[in-house]
């Protein structure tokens, strides 16, 4: 085990001092109450460069940042590959809310109990450990993870915080007024309050134009904004209020099981969902309700604004962001997902470079590999690269709930240097078999990362 690095911590003491006494004197004018030095902030920073009380480590310890679906299956299976590790998985929520099957959910298909789960159960029954903590940043010199509720040292490090939300790429930059389009029109992709949030919208919709959107480039769960309009329409139609749902598609076409997607929006939603496709969001007007695109200007009622995306900041504040990733991936190597030329380093699910799917069921795949090749290279061994495999249900229609899937693999294609699609099974009839085998995989997958 490494011992904390005294330098590499004044370092961040510096720097924290630095900012707190700019906040300080920047802010001493605007208020009464504004700490006026950084003697009265200093208990805040303190508290950030004391060592987190958590248990000592008994064993290498591995650190996780993000209990997504891949920081929850690597814990798992960092233990089950090698049970000397001490493993730490650091989140900063409370309780973990699953995206996958969120939109059948919202359509009232399952419970809020069926996506909710404790972190504290996964880590019990799996026999790691869980901290509730923000992540700041960390040190890769002094390998330290610095967070609010104090410092973690690592042996090793697994990065997998998620994604955010670029709304600089759809035109709004300005700080105050991409925190109002994240509150009033949340995306639903990152934070358990967005969906509860949508949920309310959708169920007390009174008519007209219901807005939502399909991002460009890389972004999380390449069908789930053509299920959610699939099932926003469902609800639509179950509630017989007048409504359109204008569907902009930031692509030239849809993206994904295009035929099945298709078939649904014509044969169980003509009178509901407006597709249209090319519709690059160039600017949103927040308070007057309408959006623009290079060509045409879309009023709304009510909206769900799903931006594109990028790699958790704390990728980028890091500097280990790929100055080349429009979506500022992290500088991985491709097949064994350390930090280039840092094997302590690894990342994991949406912020990594490989251009695999961003589905739950790749997060989850390619974390057992990952926890593989980790265990083998604290013991000196390599194991060899396999693909990740990507399962990807979605539903169409509710009442009965019916779904359609897909499942494939990934190759390196050695001319053009790039991955591509391998073993593909698509099937893109909608069926209620479908719909049930989408609960029971949701159920095989949760129970693989919170019981033993």
């Amino acid at each position: 085990m490494n011992k904390p690095d005294k330098t590499s911590r004044r370092r961040f003491l510096q720097a924290g001092g630095a900012l707190l006494a700019g906040n300080a004197i920047g802010s001493a004018a605007a208020s009464d109450d504004s700490p006026r030095s950084l003697t009265e902030a200093a208990p805040a920073l303190h508290k950030l460069l004391r060592k987190a009380s958590i248990p000592a480590a008994r064993g290498a310890r591995v650190v996780i940042v993000g209990g997504g679906w891949s920081g929850l299956t690597m814990a798992k299976y960092l233990k089950r590959f090698n049970p000397a590790f001490d493993v730490l998985l650091i989140d900063k929520q409370s309780a973990f809310v699953s995206f996958p099957i969120s939109n059948s959910w919202l359509a009232d298909q399952v419970s809020l109990d069926f996506l909710s789960h404790s972190f504290f159960d996964a880590a019990n029954n799996n026999g790691y450990h869980f901290m509730q903590a923000t992540v700041l940043g960390f040190e890769r010199d002094s390998r330290q993870v610095y967070t609010d509720q104090g410092y973690v040292d690592y042996d090793y490090l697994v990065l997998a915080p998620g994604i955010e939300y670029d709304y600089a790429r759809i035109g709004v930059e300005d700080p105050e007024a991409q925190s109002l389009l994240f509150h009033r029109y949340p995306g639903g992709f990152v934070t358990g309050s967005e969906l509860l949030t949508i949920k309310r919208k959708i169920h007390q919709f009174a008519g007209g134009n219901f807005l939502l959107n399909v991002p460009d480039g890389d972004y999380r769960c390449t069908a789930a904004p053509y299920e959610r309009a699939c099932m926003v329409a469902a609800v639509f139609k179950r509630r017989r209020i007048r409504a359109k749902i204008l569907l902009l598609d930031m692509n030239s076409e849809i993206k994904i099981k295009k035929a099945g997607f298709a078939r649904a929006f014509e044969a169980l939603y003509g009178d509901y969902i407006e597709y249209l496709p090319s519709s690059l969001i160039s600017g949103v007007d927040i308070e007057g309700r309408s959006v623009e695109t290079e060509f045409d200007e879309y009023a709304f009622d009510d909206a769900i604004i799903y931006p594109p995306i990028r790699a958790s900041s704390l990728i980028e504040e890091a500097g280990i962001s790929d100055q080349y990733s429009p979506q500022k991936a992290a500088r991985t190597d491709p097949f064994r997902y350390h930090l280039v030329g840092d094997e302590r380093v690894y990342v994991t699910g949406d912020s990594r470079s490989q251009p695999f799917s961003k589905g739950g069921h790749t997060a989850h795949s390619e974390a057992q590999y990952v926890a593989e090749v980790i265990a083998a290279h604290a013991l000196e061994r390599e194991v060899d690269w396999r693909s990740p495999q990507t399962m990807c249900f979605s539903a169409v229609d509710i009442e009965p709930l019916r779904a359609m899937s897909i499942i494939t693999y990934y190759r390196f294609n050695q001319q053009s240097g790039q991955f591509a699609f391998d073993r593909t099974h698509l099937i893109e009839k909608w069926d209620s078999q479908g719909g049930q085998a989408s609960l029971a995989w949701a159920e095989g997958m949760y129970r693989d990362m919170f019981y033993s």
